[in-house]
């Protein structure tokens, strides 16, 4: 039985740079699709009024979306502005108000975290949020402490099925294609076991820095900003054992139960990086231990797994920019041929610019000799060019489709995972930009031949 669609949309959070950047065209395509949010009311602390809020809403699309202006005329008419402090009882009241007969209401906070909490305890106290929906921005929580004093704030006035946690990352098609690759060929599950496996390797290069983030990037880091959140959930993906069935709650059991069985992080398994010349961004500390770069070893005690391991790394100002999986498989047990066995590796390029899944494996070269050369068999390469990660993730949570959004027992499990880490003050190595991060993290994965480079995007 499929859920009702949400009949207005709340943002708060509509004067900053994620509605600008990402949710005010994610709102225009799904309009030129079909698929409205109802009356969009945007709120936020500044004293602006309706007509700034569509103009906005007009430069925002204009610069990151797909403009229409037919469109967005009628996108236009349906956007409200009510300016208020998010702890103030009379804004929600207000908010009450423009609301009209909305009966459902999707309320998205695109606010910062220490705002999450007074917003809603303000919803609660109003009849117009009772039966809403709630989409949250991450980060959920700083680490496991702060992520469960934030859900008892939710959950005291809110059931689980009505609040979205959002990680934009798995809206992404390539990531979803994860799944759908392992769960719809049935040659893969014979050999996606530790018999076969020898290990996985997840890199997330970016090849710029932090863009003028620097007091956002100095409070978090590597770990916090992609590894927690992200990257956890694609070893998730990788990991997990087959659903009982393609819903919301059954794929959610599954990626809950593989984070479970991830063993906390070993210190010992962990680097971290810092490129030269972070320290004189603007708002960065001139002493930041923060890193810009982390690898680590994680361990998944399960049947399927045991012995496996799954290496992760990511950094800015690396050599390329590209998110890519390798899972390398045993070599032969034996060298029949004059050359060292191969091991053999299905690659998964996860964009930007290019998507790809590859089979690497070993071929004879031309001539006499029995000797061999590597080469890949692609099952999939096409552009990276996949609808808006915001605009499928927006459009699931209005019609209450679960799914892609983080489950509150799967977030506890991730950072349950990096706690050991977070406050560790591991040593920080300095590595050059333009270069694949600290040679401190090259001996993790010397047995496997080291770390996978990502191809450059055709």
């Amino acid at each position: 039985m499929s859920e009702p669609h949400s009949d207005a949309l709340v943002l708060f959070g509509a004067t900053g740079d994620l509605a600008y950047k990402k949710l005010f065209p994610a709102l225009a395509q799904l309009a030129a699709l079909g698929k409205p949010a109802g009356r969009v009311i945007g709120v936020a602390r500044s004293r602006w009024t309706t007509e700034q809020l569509r103009e906005r809403a007009e430069a925002s699309i204009r610069e990151h979306g797909h403009y229409r202006e037919d469109e967005f005329a009628k996108l236009a008419q349906r956007l409200h502005y009510v300016q208020g402090d998010y702890t103030d009882p009379a804004l929600f009241q207000r908010l009450c108000t423009a609301l009209d007969e909305a009966r459902r209401p999707l309320f998205y906070l695109a606010i910062p975290p220490d705002a999450f909490a007074p917003v809603m305890e303000g919803l609660a106290n109003v009849p117009c949020a009772r039966n809403g929906r709630f989409v949250i921005e991450k980060p959920f929580g700083r680490d496991l402490a702060s992520a469960q004093s934030l859900n008892q704030v939710l959950r005291r006035h809110y059931a689980e099925d009505a609040i979205f946690r959002i990680d934009h990352y798995l809206g992404k098609e390539p990531v979803q294609n994860l799944m759908y690759f392992r769960f719809s060929n049935a040659f893969l599950e014979p050999l996606w076991n530790h018999h076969h496996i020898a290990a996985v390797q997840i890199t997330m290069a970016e090849s710029f820095g932090i863009e003028g983030r620097g007091r956002f990037y100095d409070e978090v880091g590597a770990l916090r900003d992609v590894v927690q959140n992200h990257l956890l959930q694609v070893a998730a993906l990788l990991a997990m054992e087959v659903p009982i069935e393609n819903a919301a709650e059954a794929i959610r059991d599954e990626t809950s139960k593989v984070l479970r069985a991830v063993r906390p992080l070993d210190p010992s398994e962990v680097v971290r990086g810092q490129f030269e010349g972070y320290r004189n961004e603007p708002g960065v500390a001139p002493d930041s231990d923060v890193e810009t770069y982390i690898a680590l070893r994680l361990h998944i005690d399960s049947w399927r797994w045991a012995g496996v391991p799954f290496f992760i790394r990511t950094g800015k100002s690396l050599a390329r920019t590209a998110t890519e999986v390798h899972v390398l498989s045993h070599r032969p047990p034996m060298a029949l041929f004059k050359d060292e066995p191969a091991r053999n590796d299905l690659r998964f390029r996860l964009g930007p610019g290019a998507v790809a899944i590859g089979l690497g494996a070993r071929v004879k070269r031309p001539g006499s000799e029995m000797r061999g050369r590597d080469v890949e068999l692609e099952f999939l390469s096409m552009p990276d060019d996949e609808a808006d990660a915001y605009e499928r993730l927006l459009g699931d949570a209005l019609k209450g489709d679960s799914t892609l959004f983080a489950r509150q027992d799967a977030i506890e499990a991730q950072w349950r995972i990096v706690e050991p880490v977070l406050n560790a003050r591991l040593p920080l190595h300095a590595y050059a930009p333009g270069t694949w991060g600290p040679r401190e993290a090259e001996p993790m994965v010397a047995p496997w031949e080291g770390w996978r480079e990502p191809e450059a995007a055709a």
